[in-house]
């Protein structure tokens, strides 16, 4: 989670982006890292999971990965969780949840669905603190 919030700050720092970080692990190894680009690619799905699973693709050579565990700054969106149900992704792992839109629980509960035939493991909290406050100042410097 650490290096989730070392890509959150460089999305924002680098690309002025919402620091919202993302990073896809498999047998303890980084296969996929990603951060928001949204502003950047001018493509709004482009959040952090996407960029996680995208790198991990082509590292991988594979469009699934089972077994996986996703850590990252902020609870994923709809978008992200079906895609990360799709990916057959194992768990996540989140910081801050999102009262707006968050899809692991919080608005939604997509992650785990018993509509889907593949579920996620979900755990939040790790790191909250940190991950809030970015987004929190990330905000209040923008208004």
């Amino acid at each position: 989670m650490q290096r989730a919030l070392e890509l959150a700050l460089h999305a924002r720092d680098v690309d002025g982006e919402v620091p919202v970080g993302a990073v896809l692990v498999l047998n303890d190894t980084i296969v996929g890292e990603g951060w928001n680009r949204n502003i950047t690619l001018s493509d709004p799905t482009a959040h952090a999971e996407i960029g996680a699973l995208r790198d991990a693709g082509q590292r991988l050579d594979n469009h699934r990965v089972p077994g996986s565990t996703l850590y990252v700054t902020l609870e994923p969106c709809a978008m992200c969780a079906m895609a990360l149900v799709h990916a057959r992704v194992a768990r996540v792992v989140y910081g801050a949840t999102d009262p707006k839109t968050g899809a692991a629980g919080s608005v939604f509960d997509t992650l785990t669905s018993a509509l889907h035939n593949h579920h996620v493991e979900v755990q939040g909290g790790l790191l909250a603190d940190a991950s809030a406050n970015l987004l929190r100042e990330f905000f209040r410097a923008r208004r």
